[in-house]
């Protein structure tokens, strides 16, 4: 049986997981402690909430959010900016054959969970969810 699978639509790999992992700790440690040379960048706090691997390996889609979900532009631009800077700090962590090309957006779920949050606050929700909790599915 090969050991190298395709998966189609069943999600990441394990080792894509794991990668993705690494390289946001390694990212999230970088920019915690301001190793960049660009102090626009060393001035926000930015959270790495998630990398994502190509199966390759070769592209890492960064999930990030700066500290208050403001600047999101200028946070963006600037981790753009010091790209090969970044790149080469997650090769001197990690033992990969290629550097992966680093694509940074903003990390959505912070958004969706305030929504959710929300949602759940409104009073015809809540009413409904009570009456499903209490075993009442008619309305």
């Amino acid at each position: 049986m090969a050991k190298n699978r395709h998966h189609d639509g069943a999600g990441p790999s394990q080792r894509q997981l794991r990668v993705g992992e690494l390289i946001r700790r390694t990212l999230s440690g970088v920019l915690a402690r301001g190793d960049v040379h660009d102090p626009e960048l060393n001035a926000m706090s930015i959270t790495v909430g998630e990398v994502r691997t190509s199966p390759d390996l070769k592209v890492a889609t960064v999930y990030v959010m700066p500290l208050g979900g403001g600047a999101r532009d200028e946070a963006i631009q600037a981790l753009k900016r010091n790209r090969g800077e970044l790149r080469r700090a997650i090769m001197q962590d990690m033992t990969l054959k290629y550097a992966p090309d680093l694509r940074f957006v903003i990390d959505e779920t912070f958004d969706r969970m305030d929504e959710t949050r929300r949602l759940f606050s409104d009073e015809r929700v809540r009413r409904d969810l009570e009456r499903r909790a209490d075993g009442d599915d008619e309305g």
